[in-house]
């Protein structure tokens, strides 16, 4: 992917957004990385609402990566609830979650999903997971 394009991370957990950051970092990722910590901020951030209104706070991203397991709205509600909404629908989400249920995966694919990860537990596995992530889509063209 084109390294400016902004990446939104919805995640909870702060080491596992840190651990996205030095992936990204020891990979070279460039793209701007805005985290937020659940579905609902995300929402708030995609519709510009709150502490994310000025547009500068809330660019506009290429690709949602986004956790299953959170609090408030879980990755499933935001990506069934985002997924309705013509101005978002395009954003492609790819999952990056510890889930492993089959349930998980094939709601997540039924809703639109682009694809589903499963965070790998040791740190350098998790840096080639997102080396190749990077080098998918590098490949792909984004609207």
């Amino acid at each position: 992917m084109s390294h400016d394009k902004p990446i939104l991370l919805v995640e909870d957990d702060m080491l596992d957004v840190k651990s996205v950051r030095r992936a990204f970092e020891q990979n070279r990722i460039s793209n701007p990385l805005h985290a937020v910590g659940n579905g609902q901020e995300a929402l708030d951030y995609l519709e510009r609402r709150g502490r994310f209104a000025p547009p500068a706070d809330a660019p506009r991203p290429s690709l949602i990566l986004l956790d299953i397991n959170m609090p408030v709205m879980n990755g499933l509600e935001f990506l069934e609830t985002y997924k309705r909404n013509d101005a978002f629908r395009h954003i492609p989400a790819v999952m990056l979650t510890t889930s492993e249920e089959e349930s998980d995966r094939v709601r997540s694919y039924r809703v639109g999903v682009a694809g589903y990860i499963v965070k790998p537990n040791r740190f350098e596995d998790f840096r080639k997971a997102m080396e190749r992530f990077d080098r998918y889509w590098q490949m792909c063209k984004l609207p």
